[in-house]
């Protein structure tokens, strides 16, 4: 049987309580639950799969979509900058805006960095996006996403090409 849905996003953040300042107080986030207290034990390490694993979270919410803040006690010391957007297995997440360059002046106004200035595409797959990364307190990356309009009977009709042209599974090499 397939999912229904998505339930959530999980981020690793550094500091959770310096995460909710920014993802609550800053980008208007609703809380879910609560934060909780710091878990730990055999039965959570094998089931996040990270040996001694020991963790806090919390639930927040933004037009309905859920996501989930997790600050682990025994992240991997060295290396503390987030894993580049191009890695293996890397994510991002997109928020929804109804007027992006008011948005983005009213974040930039409360000390958040943007990548860049915000990108116009009206033309091809994502025709009538607007769209703009940012960086949480951590440095994890996020997006700001405005869709003006979009071409369904395109997109339906490509969607059906690629199903009828796509590779078979067994000449795709793991």
């Amino acid at each position: 049987m397939a999912p229904v849905g998505i339930h959530h996003t999980g981020i690793i953040v550094k500091n959770l309580d310096r995460s909710i300042y920014f993802y609550h107080d800053v980008l208007g986030a609703e809380f879910v639950s609560e934060p909780s207290p710091w878990f730990d034990g055999d039965d959570l390490s094998r089931g996040v799969g990270v040996p001694g694993a020991s963790l806090r979270q919390v639930n927040l919410s933004l037009g309905g979509a859920q996501f989930e803040l997790l600050e682990y006690g025994n992240r991997p010391t060295g290396d503390d900058s987030p894993a580049p957007q191009n890695r293996l297995g890397s994510m991002h997440l997109g928020f929804r805006v109804d007027d992006i360059h008011g948005t983005k002046s009213a974040l930039e106004a409360a000390g958040v960095e943007f990548l860049s200035d915000v990108n116009v595409v009206d033309e091809g797959v994502l025709a009538g996006w607007r769209w703009v990364y940012l960086h949480d307190p951590d440095g994890i990356i996020l997006e700001l996403v405005q869709e003006d309009y979009t071409e369904a009977e395109k997109h339906r009709e490509a969607i059906a090409r690629y199903l009828a042209e796509r590779p078979s599974l067994s000449s795709l090499s793991s």
